[in-house]
């Protein structure tokens, strides 16, 4: 179970020829450039250009580094060839791709057109929502690598992260001693996001009501940051003092595959009323949604049923820092990258499936104070979502 297999990756290639198939009745070939792609359909993630044809070919032309391809990926060596340039593999492959289905939401538009110099393509199409579905249902290979990333999470967040935490230390600081845990219990080194341009390195944090500091990032929690050129990295200036809570919003990750958990702290021996009924309140919804993840129940209408149930006076600072930055999802897929499909929102009204793994986070923002919630990971199950990260936890005081 710990090691990836051929079998594994030919079930891959044959779930996503059958729902391109589907969904795309005349395609030819599929160019695969992105690095979480390249490593869901390979095992390896090298420069180079991944093409999937519609027999069942596949040709992994890499340019650096081919050895280390050879070497990592259990694909046969006839599958992987070593290429200097596109006219390389334009060679290899004949030259032609008939009509072609490419990352629409990650492929620079200049590769695009290099491409198009190299290889007749009759039409171009994007492949995203595909790739992104099929990888939505886990294997089991995959559910065990997300099982033990979940576990070494709710380590770090529920006994870790109590430890560090003391009065006069800065966000900065709190970062640096956490992300030190986190290498302790085998965090991989960094967090991928699908997103465009996404580069938190750990998380969101905050302290107090930096937490409540909004940012562009499409989650519902805030953080000030360092600056406006590095608003993730944690307030170098901010101190955590006695009556303050403290919102840390982490993804972990082991061979590739992450957990996604936020923890809410209290530092002193007792917070707000508010914050304790908005915090009691965000538990109550993630129960109700976990209750809900089972096959064939319909993201959309999960979404707009729980929605509905919330009370007038709970709306506005609901799942976002203010009423101007709310986040429309209550829920989102978690695998190679931190927001994968499904997600839990309008608009997404394919039936859930057992083995998807998804992160429910319900959050609330409370003015004065910081941001309430919480957010663990499921795996969707015939009996409701199985919490892989512990379960809404209460306020965890710090005294």
């Amino acid at each position: 179970m710990n090691e990836l297999t051929l079998q594994e990756l030919l079930q891959r290639r044959e779930k996503f020829i059958a729902l391109m198939t589907s969904r795309f009745p005349r395609w030819d070939s599929a160019v695969i450039m992105e690095s979480v792609n390249k490593y869901y359909f390979t095992g390896t993630i090298q420069d180079g250009v991944l093409v999937i044809q519609r027999d069942g070919k596949l040709i992994y032309g890499v340019r650096r580094s081919f050895e280390r391809a050879l070497e990592e990926s259990p694909l046969p060596s006839e599958e992987i060839i070593n290429i200097g340039t596109y006219r390389d593999l334009a060679q290899k492959t004949g030259g032609s791709l008939g009509e072609v289905y490419v990352e629409g939401d990650t492929m620079p538009l200049v590769t695009r057109d290099r491409l198009a110099k190299y290889f007749k393509m009759d039409n171009v199409g994007f492949l995203d929502s595909v790739v992104r579905t099929v990888r939505g249902v886990k294997s089991p290979y995959e559910l065990e690598i997300i099982r033990q990333s979940a576990r070494a999470h709710r380590k770090l967040l529920e006994e870790s992260v109590p430890a560090i935490l003391r009065e006069g230390m800065t966000e900065h600081e709190f970062l640096g001693e956490m992300s030190r845990e986190m290498y302790r219990l085998g965090y991989q080194g960094m967090a991928r996001f699908h997103q465009f341009q996404i580069d938190i390195n750990i998380g969101q944090i905050g302290f107090g009501t930096n937490a409540l500091v909004p940012t562009w990032f499409d989650g519902p929690g805030g953080c000030r940051g360092n600056g406006p050129w590095a608003p993730y990295s944690g307030d170098a200036e901010k101190k955590l003092k006695k009556g303050e809570p403290v919102f840390v919003d982490v993804a972990f990750g082991m061979k590739g595959y992450h957990s996604d958990k936020t923890q809410v702290y209290f530092f002193g021996d007792e917070a707000p009323k508010d914050f304790l009924e908005a915090h009691s309140f965000c538990i109550g919804i993630q129960k109700r949604l976990a209750q809900m993840l089972k096959p064939g129940e319909i993201p959309s209408k999960v979404y707009e049923t729980v929605m509905a149930s919330i009370p007038p006076e709970r709306q506005e600072h609901f799942m976002g820092v203010s009423p101007n930055h709310r986040v429309k999802f209550l829920g989102h897929g978690v695998g190679l990258n931190i927001d994968e499909f499904p997600v839990i929102a309008k608009g997404f009204d394919e039936p859930l499936e057992e083995n998807m793994v998804l992160a429910l986070e319900p959050k609330y923002a409370v003015s004065g104070t910081g941001m309430a919630g919480v957010e663990d990971t499921y795996v969707v199950t015939k009996n409701g979502g199985e919490c892989l990260t512990g379960g809404g936890r209460d306020i965890i005081f710090v005294v």
